[in-house]
């Protein structure tokens, strides 16, 4: 939809702007990966402490570039820009960035000394891990190749995992463990659903309009 101009031969600026996103994506989900082992793999949050950092300067970095080009398309081109990708680019990027924030996020979780590695529900957390971090890998593909018939699949597939994440965040709300067992994992679903949901988003700049873009943010019951 809002991404069909790459296939007529778009500004190779653009086009840049299209890899510069997709690097982002795959820096995320490094991000991620090294994020969560540290939760569930047992790995010391100080061994990976300086390349999660570097990371996600690489990130915020790309992101401010993505922006400033984005604005001097738009101010060098003026009507000939194409407004509608200008838009959207700016939409997705600062998607794409939520995404290593969220992974930083988790990251923080084992700062405070969490430690899930040897927890009786590991395969279930695994399970979860595994999930979010190949969705980020195929997000980047996806973006990539413009597939938009693999879009509509995961869209579908993901819509349904974002309410499993928030039936587990209540799960943990309800549940007589201590708040040391309980809180954690109720903020690492929350952080997988955000994860998921800027994705997800990214997705949507495949099959749907402009006005339709961040879809997937809002609660069903409140979509229109």
């Amino acid at each position: 939809m809002v991404m069909e101009f790459f296939r007529g031969g778009a500004d190779k600026e653009l086009e840049q702007i299209e890899k510069t996103i997709r690097q982002m994506l795959v820096d995320c989900r490094h991000t991620f990966d090294a994020a969560i082992n540290t939760l569930l793999g047992g790995t010391a949050p100080g061994l990976v402490k300086k390349d999660i950092k570097k990371t996600d300067r690489q990130v915020n970095k790309a992101e401010r570039e993505v922006r400033r080009e984005l604005v001097v398309h738009a101010s060098v081109r003026g009507a000939s820009a194409d407004i509608p990708m200008v838009l959207v680019s700016m939409s997705i990027v600062k998607d794409a960035e939520r995404i290593g924030d969220y992974a930083k996020n988790i990251f923080d979780i084992a700062r405070e000394g969490v430690d899930l590695s040897q927890s009786d529900d590991l395969d279930e957390l695994i399970k979860h891990r595994d999930q979010v971090s190949r969705l980020i890998g195929e997000t980047a593909r996806i973006f990539g190749e413009r597939d938009t018939e693999a879009a509509h699949q995961i869209l579908q597939v993901e819509d349904e995992n974002l309410s499993e994440y928030d039936d587990l965040v209540v799960a943990q709300i309800d549940s007589e463990a201590s708040a040391r067992e309980a809180v954690p994992r109720a903020l690492l679903y929350r952080y997988f659903k955000r994860i998921t949901a800027h994705a997800m988003n990214i997705l949507t700049s495949l099959v749907m309009p402009l006005d339709r873009l961040d879809y997937y943010d809002e609660d069903k019951a409140d979509r229109w």
